[in-house]
């Protein structure tokens, strides 16, 4: 297959994806996703979301979007996010998400050489105050720099009553 036709696959694949995201859920109140530069994501490359949330009344779930392609050495992933609220008071959270099973089957959907899989960060959330908040999303693996994550994205939804 020539590389241009490569190109042509990941790219639509990636805007499938994302409105498949945005589309299926009219509950959605964020939605962003940040490219890894290169497909190789520093240890130092902290990742950053800022929603501003104006409802302080609603329940939302948080779910993270993670894309990788088939050169992903490892099944598993650690992310460190560190929460910040609107008044500066903050959270830590360390993680870890499966991406595929003990046989290296990949979990989630993909088209060619990139997978995605959406996973919940926080469930049932109220957020106390209006205003801006900040995700910043770091991976935790025992690598420099992780190859194979090409994006990564943050998504709230907010609970049918």
């Amino acid at each position: 297959m020539k590389e241009e036709n490569k190109i042509i696959i990941i790219i639509t694949a990636v805007l499938i994806s994302f409105s498949g995201i945005i589309s299926c859920d009219r509950a959605g109140v964020y939605s962003h996703a940040e490219k890894i530069p290169g497909y190789s994501w520093d240890a130092d490359n902290i990742i950053e979301f800022d929603p501003h949330i104006e409802d302080t009344e609603s329940v939302y779930d948080i779910n993270l979007v993670i894309r990788s392609d088939r050169s992903y050495p490892y099944r598993n992933l650690f992310l460190f996010i560190k929460t910040t609220s609107p008044q500066g008071i903050s959270i830590k959270d360390t993680l870890e998400y499966y991406l595929a099973d003990e046989k290296g089957n990949w979990y989630g959907s993909g088209l060619g050489d990139i997978n995605a899989l959406t996973v919940p960060f926080k469930n049932s959330v109220m957020f106390p105050l209006e205003g801006t908040y900040s995700f910043k999303v770091r991976h935790g693996m025992r690598v420099e720099d992780l190859e194979g994550i090409t994006d990564i994205g943050l998504h709230i939804i907010k609970q049918n009553k």
